[in-house]
C-alpha cells in the first residue's frame, strides 16, 4: 500500500509493543496513528496523543482478565503514523480519505488514534463507500454538529456535522452544545442522549442500541469520560462516563453490532501524567478484545 509514513527517531511505535505486531496480511485489525492537529480551539497538543498511547500500551498485560483471551498476540498490525501537511485542512483531510479506502480493501478491523475529531468525517466517509447501512455511534462531551467553525467546515467542532452528510449518528454522553447546533437538530439524522437525561433513565443503554444499524462505526472522544478519568482532552466537561460504563455499553454495542472500526481522539497528553495515556492504550486493548470475541 501507498501509505504515507513517519519515523521519529528512526523507530515506529507499535501497539501493545514489538512482541504483538503482526504482519499486516496476516492480521485481522490494523491501527493507525493519525496525529493531526489543525483547528484545536483551547488546550493544543492532540497531535501527540496518538503517540503517547503507543508508548504507553506496551505496559498494558497482554492478558484480558474480563474474556480470559489474549488478543493482542492473536493478529494486530500497527502501521507507521501518517504524515499529513499541515495548514491546508482540505488537502490532510482528502489524504485520510484516500488512505482509509486503500485500508477498507482488505476486511479488516479498522482503529485510529487521533488527533483531533475531524479525522472521523473522512474515515466514515470512506467506509460507508463501502459498508451499507452504516450507521455511527459517538461518544463525546461535545455534539460537534456546528456546520462551520472559526472559519472551517472541518473544524474538530464540525465533525458529527460532516458525518451526519453521509450516515446516522447516535451521540452519548453530550452535555456541550450550542445554540445553533440544538436549532438545527431537528433536521439532522441524529439523536442525543445528553448525559444528564441519561443518569435519569436506567435503560438508556438498550434505548442506544435500538437507535443503531447492523454495522457500526465508534468513536470515542476522551472527554466523554468523566474528566476525573480524563483529565487530558482539550475541552474538558464536568460528568460523562465512568471507566465501568464505557466498558459496559461497549461490550453491549460489540455483542450485538458488526463493528467495523473506531477511533479514540482528542487525547491531550499532560507532561508528567502518564495515567490518562495508558487508560487510553488499555480502552483500545478493550475494544479489540470485545471485536474479537464478539463482546460475549
Amino acid at each position: 500500500m501507498d501509505l504515507p509514513v513517519r519515523y521519529d527517531q528512526g523507530t515506529s511505535l507499535v501497539f501493545g509493543g514489538s512482541e504483538t505486531q503482526t504482519p499486516f496480511d496476516e492480521a485481522w485489525a490494523v491501527v493507525l496513528p493519525v496525529p493531526y492537529e489543525e483547528t484545536t480551539s483551547y488546550v493544543t497538543g492532540t497531535r501527540n496523543g496518538p503517540r503517547e498511547i503507543l508508548a504507553a500500551s506496551s505496559q498494558v498485560e497482554l492478558w484480558d482478565e474480563e474474556t480470559s483471551t489474549e488478543v493482542l498476540v492473536a493478529g494486530v498490525h500497527t502501521l507507521p503514523e501518517m504524515n499529513l501537511p499541515a495548514g491546508d485542512g482540505g488537502t490532510a483531510i482528502e489524504e485520510i480519505r484516500r488512505v482509509v479506502g486503500e485500508l477498507a480493501r482488505h476486511d479488516k478491523f479498522l482503529a485510529f488514534l487521533g488527533g483531533e475529531h475531524s479525522i472521523t468525517a473522512p474515515i466514515v466517509d470512506a467506509l460507508a463507500q463501502r459498508t451499507s447501512g452504516l450507521s455511527v455511534l459517538q461518544i463525546d462531551a461535545h455534539a460537534d454538529l456546528r456546520d462551520q467553525y472559526q472559519g472551517s467546515a472541518y473544524s474538530h467542532a464540525c465533525a458529527m456535522r460532516r458525518v451526519l452528510e453521509r450516515v446516522p449518528c447516535t451521540q452519548v454522553a453530550i452535555r456541550s452544545l450550542s445554540r445553533e447546533e440544538a436549532e438545527a437538530l431537528p433536521s439532522l439524522r441524529a439523536r442525543i442522549f445528553y448525559d444528564v437525561n441519561m443518569r435519569r433513565d436506567p435503560a438508556w443503554m438498550e434505548r442506544v442500541l435500538e437507535g443503531l444499524t447492523d454495522r457500526v462505526y465508534l468513536t470515542i472522544d476522551c472527554d466523554g469520560f468523566d474528566p476525573s478519568v480524563m483529565p487530558a482532552v482539550g475541552t474538558p466537561e464536568p460528568g460523562g462516563l465512568s471507566w465501568r460504563e464505557m466498558l459496559h455499553l461497549l461490550r453491549r454495542l460489540f455483542s450485538t453490532r458488526q463493528v467495523v472500526g473506531c477511533d479514540i481522539v482528542e487525547l491531550c497528553p499532560i507532561p508528567g501524567l502518564v495515567a490518562p495515556n495508558f487508560t487510553c492504550a488499555r480502552l483500545l486493548a478493550k475494544i479489540l478484545t470485545y471485536r474479537f470475541v464478539g463482546g460475549t
